[in-house]
């Protein structure tokens, strides 16, 4: 059925009760959009940030009584009289077909393919990896997991152990076994990246080989390949608990790192890796190294 949405721009310390205020007035749904283009990295763990100027779009049946509705936030101490506001029309469309639509297979250097269930495989012959938009960070479309995806297809890990710390919707891990990997430990810090994970190597059919573990459970182990792709902040802080994860010749990468802040990472793992140079894409950066 058709959609209205109530579009209206506020700072970031009255989104919230904005967007409380369009639920109390009959919003199906209410999201909370970037008003103009500012970058967000890295909120702290369990944060929730807004962007200083945020516009607050409510959902309506497009039957709703929209005067009704805008008439009694003008009621507002906060918005008052004469608020700014937009509403647009949405034409009547199946979502969930358009939405999948915009997911397409994605070659990850010579070997490896990941693919959305609902998509057939270009090439049954190559690694393919079967993912769908979930519940975690990681499908392949960020340049973050692009980077590890095109770092991992490059390796040969028959019989190798893997570790892979932040393991978000464990593309990356389920990526190294069907690659060859012998054993892969995925670790997180959130309890819904591992059932996400679990998920995801269960529908590519590996689900038994793949070990998942919430930090205060990970296991002692020297592996032969260390992935993090999280954020700079993190890779900090964990450097002694990644590093201690890599045995002497083993390989290790890192992401979710701005290009700005690539040098300075890489300078503190060279402390204990022999560095290979930075890989750039876009605004983001891969960091690499062989463990001394």
């Amino acid at each position: 059925m058709p959609w209205i949405q109530l579009k209206i721009n506020s700072q970031a310390e009255y989104a919230e009760q904005i967007g409380e205020m369009l639920s109390a007035n009959g919003a199906q749904a209410v999201t909370f959009v970037d008003a103009k283009d500012t970058p967000m990295y890295e909120p702290k763990p369990g944060e929730v940030m807004l962007w200083p100027d945020t516009q607050i779009v409510g959902l309506y049946d497009a039957q709703y009584d929209m005067s009704r509705v805008v008439s009694q936030l003008s009621k507002s101490k906060l918005l008052g009289k004469n608020f700014n506001h937009k509403l647009d029309q949405l034409e009547d469309k199946d979502w969930e077909r358009e939405w999948m639509v915009n997911f397409h297979p994605m070659q990850f250097g010579e070997r490896l393919w990941i693919c959305p269930s609902w998509r057939d495989v270009p090439d049954p012959t190559a690694v393919n990896v079967m993912l769908d938009p979930g519940l975690a960070f990681g499908t392949g479309t960020h340049a973050t997991t692009s980077l590890c995806l095109r770092w991992l297809d490059s390796l040969e890990l028959s019989q190798a152990t893997v570790v892979d710390f932040g393991c978000g919707s464990g593309i990356l891990g389920i990526a190294a076994l069907k690659l060859g990997a012998k054993r892969v430990v995925g670790i997180d810090i959130d309890p819904q990246a591992l059932l996400a994970s679990q998920d995801n190597a269960n529908r590519n059919d590996i689900g038994e080989r793949i070990e998942l573990y919430l930090p205060e459970h990970q296991p002692e182990l020297k592996a032969d390949v260390v992935l993090a792709n999280i954020l700079a902040a993190p890779l900090r802080e964990l450097r002694t608990v990644i590093t201690g994860y890599c045995k002497p010749g083993g390989k290790l990468v890192l992401s979710g790192i701005l290009d700005n802040q690539a040098q300075e990472i890489n300078d503190l793992y060279s402390q204990d890796f022999v560095m290979e140079p930075i890989e750039i894409d876009g605004e983001w950066a891969r960091v690499s190294g062989v463990k001394k």
